[in-house]
């Protein structure tokens, strides 16, 4: 899964981008113009504790791929370009972090005169309402002429999704926001189309407007905010400082600042939830491992994540919830309190779920 990371010059992505991966690039790499990328583990205190509980030789955590995404230019009338290349690394990502400018540094101002949240996000959703404009124009052009030759029902089905989907960017609103079928997202997303991307708002604020986060995010909830939408304020220097720390000296920091947690493994978790992923485990001497499923997958499909062979000989799965594993301390617990249960392959998987998986 890619999750790319955007927001206009100066705006503090790639201080972001080179946190989460603690890829530390010196100046000559950020000026070059093709994007970085990096995978990183997705952080879960649950498989952290299994690892604990079991020791095994190895602990896997489920991971994501991460691009600090380049392109994007100052022009000359102070406003952003929007670059094909830009546009074009853009559509080959999953979902979307749109890190916003809220920090006050003379050594690197806002490159349009001011700060402004609401015009920094409007800025990328115009363009991307724009981008996705054009796309479908052009399709739609395309498929009125081929019902003109033939009669077929899925290119008028086709075109009536598009005139949909035209509707609703009229009225200056992303896709990912409507409502669609499953088998419609499924032909949507052939296009590529930007609006329909899951995305993460990232609040790049100093520690001196710490007690502005929540009027910030406040009005992102009443504005922004949906179902595939979601805000996220971070304070991008003292993070970016948290990073170059090892182990013990970051919890130290973390004490004295008075951090609970990383924003920035909060921002993780949400681009993982945004992409609808959810893991389940498996656990054992050799490996406790985090596996990655969309949500809404069933045990059969779940077990094929693991080896194809297991979704084809897939007999029952031994589930139990990390939860109640917790609670219990052990299987034959969770066995003699009810809460361990054998299930087919229609059970529909959850986030936290131990899996042992029965097969021929």
């Amino acid at each position: 899964m890619q999750i790319g990371i955007v927001g206009l010059p100066l705006c503090g992505k790639s201080t972001l981008f080179q946190t989460i991966t603690k890829s530390h690039l010196d100046q000559s790499q950020l000026v070059r113009s093709e994007s970085h990328h990096a995978v990183i583990k997705v952080p879960d205190e649950r498989l952290d504790k299994l690892s604990e509980i079991f020791k095994p030789q190895k602990t896997t955590h489920a991971a994501i791929e991460f691009f600090d995404v380049v392109g994007l230019q100052k022009g000359d009338s102070e406003t952003a370009q929007f670059t094909g290349n830009f546009l074009g690394t853009v559509k080959t990502n999953d979902a979307l972090i749109q890190v916003v400018h809220l920090f006050e540094n003379e050594m690197t101002p806002h490159p349009l005169g001011s700060i402004d949240m609401m015009r920094d996000i409007n800025t990328f959703e115009t363009e991307f309402i724009l981008s996705d404009m054009a796309i479908i124009e052009k399709r739609i052009d395309s498929l009125k002429k081929q019902i003109l030759k033939i009669h077929d029902d899925h290119l008028r089905h086709e075109h009536t999704l598009l005139e949909k989907c035209y509707s609703i960017l009229q009225e200056e609103k992303p896709l990912r926001e409507a409502e669609f079928l499953k088998e419609d997202l499924h032909l949507l997303k052939n296009y590529q189309l930007l609006t329909l991307k899951p995305m993460l708002i990232a609040l790049n604020m100093d520690e001196s407007h710490v007690s502005e986060v929540d009027k910030y995010l406040d009005k992102l909830v009443k504005t922004k905010i949906g179902k595939n939408t979601k805000a996220i304020a971070f304070f991008g220097q003292i993070e970016f400082e948290m990073s170059e720390l090892n182990e013990t000296d970051m919890q130290i920091f973390m004490k004295e600042y008075g951090i609970k947690e990383s924003a920035l493994t909060s921002i993780i978790r949400e681009a993982y939830s945004l992409l609808g992923l959810q893991s389940f485990f498996t656990v054992g001497e050799d490996e406790c491992r985090a596996w990655t499923i969309h949500k809404g997958m069933n045990a059969q499909e779940a077990a094929g994540v693991i080896h194809s062979d297991f979704f084809s000989k897939f007999i029952r799965a031994e589930v139990v919830h990390y939860d109640d594993f917790i609670k219990y301390g052990s299987f034959a617990q969770t066995k003699e309190h009810g809460v361990w249960r054998l299930e087919g392959k229609e059970y529909l998987a959850n986030d936290g779920d131990i899996l042992t998986i029965r097969h021929n």
